[in-house]
């Protein structure tokens, strides 16, 4: 996320509300763009909301106060809630 143009534009100028716009918008980019070697990763953001839900507030909160994305515990993945 630190390297995305759009997002740091957003975070620079623009409150967190169109930070996390933003911010949203890169996450999308960047799984797709793991789509052809992370298969999974990109099965459960598509398909299971709370996945998608953690991913993206986890990215987000990570980015957006400290700069870079530290690993956290992801929930159990499978059938979604």
């Amino acid at each position: 996320m630190a390297q995305d143009k759009a997002y740091q534009n957003a975070q620079a100028n623009s409150d967190k509300q169109i930070a996390k716009l933003e911010h949203n918008k890169a996450l999308n980019r960047v799984v797709f763009e793991l789509l052809s070697d992370h298969t999974e990763l990109f099965k459960q953001f598509s398909d299971n909301p709370n996945f998608k839900r953690w991913l993206t507030d986890t990215v987000f909160d990570a980015a957006y106060q400290q700069g870079t994305v530290p690993p956290k515990t992801r929930p159990q993945t499978g059938a979604s809630a």
